[in-house]
């Protein structure tokens, strides 16, 4: 296999929160020529996220948080609805994912199924996400939820008809969530 990227040069930006970099590559175009180029990375790690859902109920379960950088793009009160997520730290991905439905919405939930992978932002983030699904019932609820450290969650059950039309309507603007939505609606998780 012919190498398509070679490194010339890579710069820490930033390691504040998490590592951005900016690295000057050559890459490989199809028409066989190398062309230089510049781009700047934003590494936070990778993540896992879950819908949860109750069949019988026909509900799920989401949360609603603060989130700065839609705040700062025109999102009024930066409030956001979403999936429950987290970052994989040392975990691996359904490791982490029961470790934060625990900690985000009070549940703890046995049967998480993966479902799909996708990257996020790929022209910028690193980051990929491990997409999960997972049936609730109220034997499950072991606490109130709402985050650990300085998070302050609001969880929220709703009905899985209900969620969709916030898709439409433009309350719930999320990606990972519209497309674990989307995914409940299109397999029938919750027929």
């Amino acid at each position: 296999m012919t190498e398509r990227i070679r490194i010339k040069e890579e710069r820490l930006l930033s390691d504040n929160w998490y590592i951005l970099k900016t690295t000057t590559f050559e890459y490989l175009r199809a028409d066989g020529q190398w062309e230089t180029t510049s781009r700047e990375t934003y590494d936070r790690g990778n993540g896992a996220t879950i819908l949860l859902y109750n069949r019988q109920r026909r509900t799920v379960v989401l949360t609603r948080q603060f989130r700065y950088p839609t705040y700062v793009n025109g999102n009024a009160d930066g409030m956001l609805i979403e999936a429950c997520a987290g970052l994989l730290d040392d975990d691996d991905p359904q490791t982490c994912i029961r470790r934060e439905t625990e900690e985000e919405t009070g549940y703890a939930v046995d049967n998480v199924r993966k479902v799909f992978e996708a990257y996020m932002s790929p022209g910028s983030v690193t980051e990929k996400l491990f997409f999960f699904v997972g049936e609730y019932s109220d034997k499950d609820r072991i606490g109130d939820g709402g985050g650990v450290d300085s998070e302050d969650i609001e969880v929220l059950e709703l009905p899985f008809d209900q969620a969709l039309r916030m898709v439409d309507c433009g309350d719930i603007r999320d990606g990972k969530t519209i497309m674990l939505l989307q995914f409940a609606r299109t397999s029938g998780l919750l027929d």
